[in-house]
């Protein structure tokens, strides 16, 4: 005898965190990059390469289109994607806009570094855990 009222209802999906956000300054950047660009793009495309001599780099660019496996983040009106490979590399990374006297740059907050170099231009980053 089958009594499918004993099946339970499906449960709601709790909201994921992002994987990445932006701080006002960023975001205010990337808007205004991307409103002088030549052409429209969908969005901010972040990942994370191998180079550099701690091993890894952060790589932005404007991205004509999302892949099909891109992480999706809306943050602040800017549309970022992460590619799929990056996502546990920048699981918790908050990307800032620093003005110095002498410099302007993007910069990455990520709880999964473990190393830069002096230089500043490559980072070491472990796989988030979920222990």
């Amino acid at each position: 005898m089958n009594d499918l009222s004993l099946t339970p209802a499906p449960r709601a999906r709790r909201e994921r965190p992002k994987v990445v956000s932006l701080t006002e300054a960023a975001a205010e950047r990337v808007r205004e990059i991307m409103g002088r660009a030549e052409k429209p793009y969908a969005g901010l495309r972040v990942g994370v390469k191998n180079g550099g001599c701690a091993g890894q780099e952060y790589v932005l660019e404007y991205a004509e289109a999302a892949n099909p496996l891109d992480e999706v983040v809306e943050d602040k009106g800017v549309t970022i994607l992460v590619e799929p490979k990056a996502v546990l590399f920048l699981i918790g990374t908050v990307i800032d806009y620093d003005v110095t006297k002498l410099s302007a740059k993007f910069t990455f907050k990520n709880p999964n570094e473990t190393d830069a170099c002096g230089c500043g231009e490559s980072v070491t980053i472990a796989p988030a855990s979920f222990d």
